[in-house]
């Protein structure tokens, strides 16, 4: 026989043998699209926008439904219902973080985006305390937000009203207040060391959203053997964490054990005081990888949310038109935006919520997993499944917001004109899995816009109606289309 047919069959006998044991043995597992053996349903599905393919599926297979990735069931929650039900109704059995094979080559476990079970709970609780302890949701952060919102202004002024593409501006500002928390100093937004970082960042992310790793993540063996832009992502975290190491060695050389300046420090703290522990999860491995994980996702969400905020800004100027006027009549021009004043803007709340919603940052989420064999609706889903998260479905329910796919910030608010609040709001996913920064990113996005428009008029290089707000890539993430405009001085 010839060898390529022999494992062929071999690989074909494996693939249904898993099929029969999750059918037969302790999973019972939702019905989906029929695999094909050893790809799975990877022909069925479009990689250059995988939630559009769920969406199809759903209305076949309903809100929860199995597809398979290569040899691997995944099973898929769609629709707010199913989605709150899992990660709010049984949050702590859906806590666990899926599969994502490019990361774990990445992270090998460690930090808090990837890691799972005692070491994610112990990271995350001391990285929320920390973070609490260093003012996020208070005055301090508040303070380092404004601070870095003046300097956006100035760097914004410094383009003379010419068009620029604002993609390194609005990626240096979040990236500098997470810097702040982190690192205790903030970069000059024309330091090359901070404008290589912010490259790394921005390369990773429209990478992460490529079709390429869509194929990755379903096959694993390929990102070990074949060349490709998985290996640009390897290597761009090594300059990360290259960079982080030094910061920390630093850190190690000036540690003042009774004045913490800063979230290393207080790592550098806990190691010192954890050091006869022989299972702590606090190492400098583990620092390394939480530090990095809090630097990346706390300036590249926040920057294409910008970016993309200001390219729907720019096609709707009736609505930017808008919130100046509620700028003008809340905050006047002699002082800085803070977030007393957001409760007295609601068209401006309302427009900064409807751009998260709109764009549907992360469509799929980062993936779940059940901690135990989970019993869930009718189905039994046994421990270490991935769950897919459809926050597509959530974020443009047409029910809960008529006609999702337009840019209305009507959708924010009710017949008065006061701002409404909405269940189905989750860019930053719900449960315990929710986004450790959420709180700061809030902020970020109020203070940021509102500084650039009480300061700026924005100018399209093309007729508004012209300008196209279609993602480039929507893998991973939504990355925005290229472009370029004025920022006119009022």
């Amino acid at each position: 026989m010839d060898p390529a047919v022999a494992l062929v069959l071999c690989l074909s006998c494996l693939f249904l043998l898993s099929l029969w044991r999750q059918s037969s043995g302790r999973g019972r597992l939702p019905s989906g699209p029929t695999p094909l053996p050893i790809i799975g349903n990877i022909l069925q599905l479009d990689v250059k926008d995988m939630s559009k393919s769920l969406t199809n599926f759903s209305k076949v297979y309903g809100p929860v439904f199995t597809v398979y990735f290569g040899l691997k069931p995944i099973v898929v929650l769609h629709g707010y219902e199913a989605v709150k039900e899992a990660l709010i109704d049984h949050g702590e059995k859906f806590s666990g973080r899926g599969s994502f094979p490019v990361a774990e080559k990445v992270n090998k476990g460690l930090g808090i985006l990837f890691s799972n079970g005692k070491r994610w709970k112990e990271i995350r609780r001391f990285s929320l305390m920390t973070l609490r302890n260093f003012g996020m949701g208070k005055r301090s952060i508040e303070d380092r937000v404004q601070e870095e919102a003046l300097c956006l202004v100035e760097e914004l002024r410094k383009t003379n009203a010419s068009p620029c593409d604002p993609t390194f501006i609005l990626g240096c500002a979040p990236c500098n207040v997470i810097c702040s928390v982190i690192f205790h100093n903030r970069f000059d937004y024309k330091d090359q060391r901070f404008l290589n970082l912010m490259e790394k960042f921005n390369e990773n992310l429209r990478i992460l959203s490529s079709p390429w790793i869509q194929v990755c993540n379903n096959f694993p063996a390929l990102i070990d053997y074949l060349p490709g832009s998985h290996n640009k992502i390897v290597k761009n975290f090594a300059y990360v964490k290259s960079y982080v190491l030094e910061r920390i060695k630093e850190h190690q050389e000036s540690l003042d054990m009774d004045n913490p300046r800063d979230f290393i420090d207080c790592f550098l703290i806990k190691m010192e005081q954890e050091k006869h522990n022989l299972q702590s999860e606090f190492t400098i491995e583990s620092l390394i990888a939480t530090v990095t994980d809090m630097f990346g996702a706390g300036t590249e969400t926040t920057s294409t949310t910008l970016r993309f905020g200001l390219l729907l800004l720019l096609k709707y100027p009736e609505v930017t038109a808008k919130v100046q006027e509620e700028i003008e009549r809340v905050i006047g021009r002699n002082r800085s935006p803070c977030m007393q004043d957001r409760s007295h803007m609601p068209y401006t709340d309302a427009v900064v919520h409807e751009i998260q919603r709109y764009i549907d940052l992360l469509p799929t989420n980062l993936p779940h997993a059940v901690t135990c064999d989970v019993k869930f609706r009718n189905y039994l889903i046994p421990k270490g499944t991935t769950i897919l998260i459809s926050l597509t479905s959530v974020l443009h329910d047409n029910k809960e917001f008529p006609n999702p796919e337009m840019f209305d910030p009507r959708h924010f608010l009710d017949e008065g004109g006061n701002f409404k609040k909405s269940n189905y709001f989750m860019p930053f996913s719900a449960g315990k899995r929710i986004c450790v920064g959420e709180a700061l990113a809030r902020m970020e996005l109020f203070l940021f816009l509102t500084s650039v428009l009480q300061n700026f008029n924005l100018k399209s290089l093309v007729d508004p109606k012209d300008l196209d707000t279609t993602p480039v890539v929507n893998g991973f993430a939504s990355v925005p289309p290229f472009y370029q405009l004025c920022f006119i001085p009022v």
